[in-house]
């Protein structure tokens, strides 16, 4: 353990920062649609199937490589060979173009909690009844106000993640995942209490087997594969990271297990929240951005009297759930620079470090948010707009080949002796290690190439905002 980056100080900070990771916008906005649209029920049944038999053991695998080295990415991956360091950098580019544009849609949120917060004081800064698709398209279209919300996210990131391990990610997290769980709760409960919430329960929970028809399955067990490796932060170096953290009195298999479950239970909780008032309302869901600030905007505007405070509150878990993500994906960057720095025999000054992160970073959300979705006048990166050309990169190809050459790596080469001294540390006992060896060499590299092949369709055919 490199206990000069610091460890988590206990658990259940490390499983609420972990589960702060694996929540975050796609997960509240993209788990529901996804469930609905694909069959429901059997959606989610597909999902669960595949969060056992690649999620789990992908989780199980970057956290043993994490704890057993003590170190970020690139050293991680270095440490087992010299010829899997590349593995190590792609973990660690794809954080810095992930956290680029998830800036930019966090400030999205910052400010649409604050206009529904306006609308509750009657404050000029406040929605103040326009039309919810003019609305967003004049935010969203202005580079300059986007990116003023850009940099503040940006900024509120740092400064968690300058307070270190213990102090700054373990801290905010403790506090701000089981906030998210009580504001879920009271949304939940006004959205499901709304006459007519009973269509957008149907909408996630009833199976429905047209989609099925002919080949439909793979694209349903594709779509499942993909949300699920993406909701549960696997690939971009944020649970190898997190891992070296960990000290050696903890199960990581039992953790491996619960922070899938934990995530999986937060999405439906979210789903629950939006879609029973999307339907009470008469709306029509749509997926991303469109369901989160058109759609939902315009079901708070029909509440009346209520709608501001019950949009407040949804907007600012919403912000809650993307902060939580935003920092685990800058602690992988700032970990793999205290390593470089330690590794020349240097101090490594972990607030430096993190400001110039952070400034970064800031340079490249504001091209985000002036690139307006597409619609600014940046030129197009090979036909894709810049947020969309730095998604393709990072979750189309990076992330989903580096956890499919992990899982091989380990498979068939590490071996379960190279697991079992890690993970039987201090007492605790593998109790899964045959399933999870199977998994490793035959099942989870095919689940990945299917995500893999899935994801470059998906972009290629629509791009993530069409």
């Amino acid at each position: 353990m490199n206990s000069s980056k610091g460890e988590w100080g206990s658990n259940l900070g490390f499983l609420m920062a972990a589960v702060g990771s694996a929540v975050g916008l796609g997960n509240l906005w993209g788990f529901p649609y996804k469930m609905g649209m694909n069959g429901g029920f059997a959606f989610l049944l597909f999902y669960l199937i595949l969060a056992v038999l690649v999620g789990f053991v992908i989780m199980l695998g970057e956290l043993t490589i994490g704890r057993r080295t003590g170190r970020g990415v690139i050293a991680a991956y270095s440490m087992l060979s010299k010829k899997y360091a590349v593995l190590g950098w792609m973990a660690f580019l794809c954080p810095i173009l992930i956290l680029s544009f998830y800036c930019s849609l966090g400030g999205y949120c910052l400010k649409y909690a604050l206009a529904n917060l306006g609308d509750v004081f009657g404050a000029v800064w406040g929605v103040n009844g326009a039309d919810a698709t003019n609305y967003f398209i004049n935010f969203y279209t202005n580079g300059f106000s986007a990116s003023i919300f850009a940099v503040i996210f940006t900024i509120i990131t740092v400064i968690i993640v300058m307070g270190g391990v213990s102090g700054g990610i373990e801290r905010f997290s403790k506090i701000a995942m089981p906030a998210l769980f009580v504001l879920l709760l009271v949304v939940i409960i006004k959205a499901v209490t709304l006459p007519g919430a009973s269509a957008g329960l149907e909408f996630m929970f009833v199976p429905n087997w047209e989609v099925f028809k002919g080949f439909g399955w793979i694209s349903v067990l594709a779509t499942a594969g993909g949300q699920m490796f993406f909701s549960l932060s696997l690939g971009m170096g944020i649970i190898i990271t997190y891992g070296s953290y960990l000290s050696k009195t903890e199960n990581i298999e039992k953790n491996a297990l619960i922070i899938p479950i934990t995530d999986t239970i937060v999405a439906l909780m979210a789903g629950l929240a939006v879609f029973p008032a999307v339907f009470a309302m008469g709306m029509e869901p749509a997926g991303g951005p469109g369901l989160l600030f058109i759609t939902l905007q315009a079901v708070f505007d029909a509440m009346g009297a209520a709608g501001p405070m019950f949009g407040f509150f949804l907007y600012f878990l919403v912000f809650i759930a993307a902060i939580t993500s935003s920092i685990s994906l800058m602690e992988v960057v700032v970990s793999v620079l205290i390593d470089r720095k330690e590794e020349k025999g240097k101090i490594a000054n972990r607030k430096q470090l993190s400001v110039f992160i952070g400034a970064i970073l800031c340079v490249l959300t504001i091209l985000i948010s002036i690139d307006s979705l597409g619609e600014g006048s940046l030129p197009k990166l090979l036909g894709f707009c810049w947020l969309d050309f730095f998604d393709l990169l990072s979750e189309g190809i990076m992330m989903p080949v580096g956890a499919l050459l992990m899982s091989l790596i380990i498979g068939w080469k590490l071996g379960p002796d190279w697991m079992r001294e890690e993970l039987c540390q201090e007492g605790n006992k593998w109790r899964f290690e045959k399933f999870a060896m199977f998994c490793f060499k035959y099942i989870a590299p095919i689940g990945m190439a299917m995500i893999l092949l899935g994801q470059i369709d998906g972009f290629f055919k629509l791009g993530i905002f069409n």
